[in-house]
């Protein structure tokens, strides 16, 4: 039986393309760049690269990029458009789980849920950042956006999510969070490419901040910055607060 997110992502990438939630790829790729010096030599992993947004963003600026995601749909999507803007960008299938690279790549990116806190365990979500972590090459630069926990002590989910959704894209309803476990159970109702409505029992984690440093420290990061994650507009300045929905980390080995 199909997890969840792999039920998700089927047959949804164009639908994916006009969600809210991906409308801020050229500030965030300018904060990628800002944090990569600028250097053009350097080699990328995208991590969950879905429609390959940022991959996309990226190598039209002149990096090399290596698109990683688990869903055929979303894969077939990232390469249909890059097709049409004439680029040659390494797409390729695999669970973050189960990454095939050691010491490749001089940065990685997993933006946008790109499957950490998806999992269904903890130990699952710890398995990505270990793999995405053997594939940095030593002083690689992972940076990454996860669901910030301090958020849920404070809002309510769902009325964040029903207010930055537009008539014809996913909705969220019945949000219960755990806050022995930090994970949230909810119910998301979507229409994929071909018309078909679908609602879907997801379980997303949570981390708080200490958390999220405790694990990459474990992992031998030397240097972790977290920092709120405002839509297209990442920044060093935006300090992470309870209002940021997701948060940012730069982390480096």
């Amino acid at each position: 039986m199909k997890k969840w997110y792999e039920s998700l992502f089927e047959n949804y990438g164009q639908k994916y393309d006009k969600e809210c939630f991906v409308q801020g790829t050229i500030g965030e790729c300018d904060f990628i760049e800002q944090e990569l010096a600028y250097d053009k030599s350097l080699k990328i992993i995208d991590v969950g690269c879905g429609t390959g947004r940022h991959s996309i963003e990226l190598t039209k600026r002149g990096y090399h990029i290596t698109g990683i995601d688990l869903s055929d749909s979303q894969l077939a999507r990232a390469r249909e458009k890059a097709k049409q803007f004439n680029l040659k960008i390494d797409f390729q299938k695999h669970d973050a789980r189960h990454l095939p690279f050691d010491g490749e790549f001089d940065a990685a990116i997993m933006l946008c849920e790109g499957g950490f806190p998806l999992m269904e365990t903890d130990e699952m979500n710890f398995e990505i950042l270990k793999n995405v972590t053997r594939a940095l090459k030593n002083k690689g630069k992972l940076i990454f956006t996860t669901l910030n926990g301090l958020f849920q002590l404070y809002h309510s989910v769902e009325k964040f999510c029903g207010s930055a959704s537009e008539q014809d894209g996913a909705t969220y309803k019945s949000s219960t969070f755990d806050l022995m476990t930090l994970r949230d159970h909810n119910v998301t109702v979507f229409e994929d490419d071909a018309g078909n409505k679908k609602e879907l029992e997801c379980d997303e984690r949570y981390y708080m901040p200490s958390e999220i440093t405790w694990l990459l420290k474990t992992l031998g990061y030397k240097k972790i910055d977290i920092l709120g994650a405002k839509l297209g507009a990442f920044s060093r300045k935006d300090k992470l607060t309870a209002d940021d929905f997701e948060m940012l980390v730069v982390a480096e080995k």
